[in-house]
């Protein structure tokens, strides 16, 4: 093997591979958990990246003139496995009749390459092994191959196991070339074209092999192969075909003549350093350039779910702040002083004409409670009952809360998608208050009655309120404090509007006796306060079950500007890859035709030149992978026709290719 140039260690490329490494870093979680747009197509544009990031790119990057990698691929029954057979003359992958036949890739490298590929340099994700495990790479060795070119036999890339077309899809993103295998029963298969699509799209360095072409039949499927390869922007591709062949089994190898072509180009690019450079540099300045198009548009794919995850939050923080509503409205509607409330005070206050005479009889009502709050009356039945009343709704409201964000959820983007990963189960629960709310309610509750007491406490420390406060009592004046916040009699009817209302205006004629009508307006306020934000942290605390379940999947913060940061940098280092071969020559991929046994290698029948001259090659005029053919300045003769380049005489490959006594040319 020609040695290739020493590999660039410049600045300029490493500052291209510490950008693809940034790129690589924001890959490695899942970036789209939740069922909007284009999801399942988003997911995976991001395996594909990431898969070629690891699998290609970075490999590919740090070591330029490492070997290369030919992947075979193609549809089912193609002949892939036959052919990689053929071509080394052993039987190193498994054909049949049975399909999918290639369960486990198979790898043949030279025995030179063989620690290279052993190791973890290129598709590090798949583990190597001698037998066929599953998930592993399969390395074997040949001498039929020469050092620096491998053929990887890839699974189908339209088998019925989701896996293997997956790997197949995979293994193809990690080829410096691609083998690409048809038949002449199949060739115009949308899934093949959809691949070979994608290596246009990618600058792929891209062989065809149109396999199983009856004799008859040669020269009009080359013609129509050759105009959809011209349809689909891939003219100059560099087509072989192989005729088809009487076998005497489903495991034997297709004759010698029959894949000479084939065997010959690869064999000349094993030993042709600067070719493959070429090959090496087209294929990633092509995966490079696709990275403009692939990040941003992943990018904007990570905006959507981010935006959905905001309108999952937006769905929970309207929820619970209709939570707060609901507990503001029942603390203004008069609601709390029903049930026990009111039942308590009536047990001390009566039912008698008790407004009428208020103003009047304030002291009589004051000795009354006194001695209600002293023992006369117990006093913790009105405050028990208070607490339980506003735990109640505290209680309703968290209930009310769950309820509607789970509603809510149901609706929204991403929404129904989650609560299906979630289960039926666990989608209940989040629609009712947690369990404990009740226990949480009652503490909370309990921390606002001491903050009104030492409210009561703290204004009884004046001397003008101290005797006042004292003659009820903290505990009592505090009573009625709590009584005070709840001062509307809006949803009550009948005779409890009465009753409520005299109760909380009772309340607040007192407290005004005691502290002044200022004092207790800002003592009520105070209380009021307290008590709705302890309300809303405990529903805040309830809404984390929601956004909890969001922070587990959501991707972080800034993942798709940092996308986009990286491509950029990606783009600005991506003109300091070194674009030609080594020795800065330019050759064309396989730039020769031959023949074999009689057999016809068809190049694209494209037109081509060789260092301004015309190339006339078996009496048509080629392209080979739509470039120029150069040969370093020497003139190469292929299958008996002068090719003018450069003033010198040679032969490609080495030698004029005859077999059988034929001239090597296309099909007329």
């Amino acid at each position: 093997m020609e040695p290739l140039a020493a590999p660039e260690t410049s600045v300029g490329r490493m500052d291209l591979l510490a950008a693809l490494e940034a790129l690589r870093r924001p890959l490695d979680r899942e970036l789209f958990p939740l069922a909007v747009g284009e999801a399942a197509q988003d997911r995976r544009a991001l395996r594909e990246l990431a898969g070629q990031l690891d699998d290609y790119l970075l490999p590919r990057l740090r070591a330029l003139d490492a070997p290369l990698l030919a992947v075979v691929g193609g549809s089912t029954g193609a002949g892939k496995s036959t052919l990689v057979n053929s071509l080394v003359g052993a039987d190193v992958t498994e054909p049949g009749v049975l399909r999918p036949t290639t369960l486990v890739p198979t790898l043949v490298v030279s025995p030179a390459d063989q620690a290279w590929f052993m190791g973890q340099n290129v598709l590090p994700g798949l583990s190597r092994a001698t037998g066929t495990g599953p998930g592993a790479l399969r390395v074997v060795t040949s001498d039929a191959l020469g050092a620096g070119l491998a053929l990887l036999d890839a699974p189908d890339i339209d088998s019925v196991v989701v896996a293997n077309r997956e790997l197949a899809a995979q293994l193809l993103a990690a080829a410096d070339l691609w083998l690409f295998v048809t038949t002449a029963a199949r060739y115009a298969d949308e899934v093949p074209w959809s691949f070979l699509r994608s290596a246009r799209e990618r600058s792929t360095a891209l062989a065809l092999v149109l396999d199983r072409v009856p004799q008859d039949a040669v020269e009009p499927v080359s013609r129509d192969l050759t105009r959809l390869l011209a349809e689909n922007g891939l003219d100059g591709t560099l087509l072989f075909t192989v005729p088809e062949a009487a076998l005497p089994s489903e495991k034997a190898r297709l004759p010698e003549e029959s894949v000479r072509p084939i065997s010959s180009w690869l064999t000349g690019l094993a030993t042709d350093a600067a070719e493959r450079s070429r090959v090496v540099r087209q294929t990633l300045s092509g995966a490079l350039d696709s990275l403009a198009t692939r990040v941003p548009a992943l990018a904007e794919a990570v905006e959507r779910q981010q935006a959905a995850f905001d309108t999952l939050r937006s769905v929970v923080a309207g929820a619970y702040a209709g939570g707060i509503a609901d507990f503001d409205a029942g603390m203004r509607d008069g609601s709390l002083l029903r049930g026990e409330v009111l039942a308590r005070w009536q047990d001390f206050i009566g039912t008698g004409d008790l407004m009428r005479s208020l103003e009047s009889r304030v002291g009589w009502l004051r000795d009354r409670i006194v001695g209600f709050f002293t023992g006369q009356m117990p006093e913790g039945q009105l405050r028990d009952a208070l607490e339980s009343g506003v735990g109640a709704l505290i209680r309703g409201a968290a209930d009310g809360s769950a309820e509607r964000a789970l509603e809510g959820w149901s609706a929204a983007p991403g929404g129904s998608g989650l609560l299906e990963r979630l289960g039926p189960m666990e989608s209940a629960r989040l629609g009712r208050a947690a369990p404990d709310v009740g226990k949480r309610a009652e503490v909370t509750v309990r921390g606002w009655q001491e903050f009104v007491l030492d409210l009561v406490r703290e204004e009884g420390r004046e001397r003008r309120t101290a005797a006042r406060v004292a003659s009820f009592g903290v505990n009592g004046a505090g009573l009625l404090l709590m009584l005070g916040v709840f001062a509307s009699t809006g949803g009550l009817t009948g005779i409890e509007v009465g009753i409520a209302g005299g109760t909380s205006l009772l309340s607040q004629k007192l407290l005004e006796a005691v502290f002044g009508d200022q004092a207790v307006r800002t003592l009520t306020v105070r209380a009021r306060d307290d008590l709705r934000d302890r309300v809303r942290l405990l529903l805040e605390e309830e809404s984390y079950r929601f956004t909890a379940q969001l922070e587990a999947i959501e991707p972080p913060r800034g993942t798709a500007n940092a996308l986009r940061a990286a491509a950029e940098r990606i783009q600005a280092h991506r003109a300091e890859l070194p674009a030609t071969a080594a020795g800065g020559q330019d050759t064309a991929a396989g730039g020769q035709d031959t023949a074999a046994g009689g057999q016809d290698a068809t190049v694209s029948r494209q037109d081509t030149t060789a260092g301004g001259q015309d190339a006339t090659a078996g009496r048509q005029d080629t392209t080979v992978s739509r470039q120029d053919a150069t040969m370093g300045g020497q003139d190469a003769t292929v299958g008996g026709e002068g090719v003018t380049a450069g003033g010198e005489g040679a032969t490609a490959g080495g030698e004029g290719a005859t077999a059988a006594g034929e001239d090597a040319g296309d099909t007329p």
